[in-house]
C-alpha cells in the first residue's frame, strides 16, 4: 500500500479527482453517515465518512473506501 502511495506523489502528471453520487443519512443525533463514488482516472472508489458535530466543529470518526471492480 505504502508503495502505491509513493507513486501517486512522485507523479508529476496533474491528478484530475472527480466526485459523484453524494448521500447523507443521519444515524444519530449530530452523526452522519456520507456516502459517495471518487473517481481517479481509471480508479473507482466507493467512499463511505461518518461525520459527528462536536463542539469544536465536524470530525470525521471513521472514513472507508474500496475499490470499484471492473467499473
Amino acid at each position: 500500500m505504502l508503495d502505491e502511495m509513493e507513486k501517486r506523489y512522485a507523479s508529476p502528471e496533474e491528478d484530475t479527482w472527480q466526485t459523484c453520487d453524494f448521500h447523507y443519512l443521519e444515524i444519530a443525533a449530530e452523526n452522519y453517515l456520507v456516502t459517495y463514488t471518487l473517481i481517479q482516472g481509471t480508479r473507482i472508489t466507493r467512499r463511505s465518512t461518518i461525520w459527528r458535530q462536536t463542539p469544536q466543529g465536524w470530525k470525521i470518526v471513521y472514513h472507508q473506501g474500496t475499490v470499484v471492480e471492473n467499473a
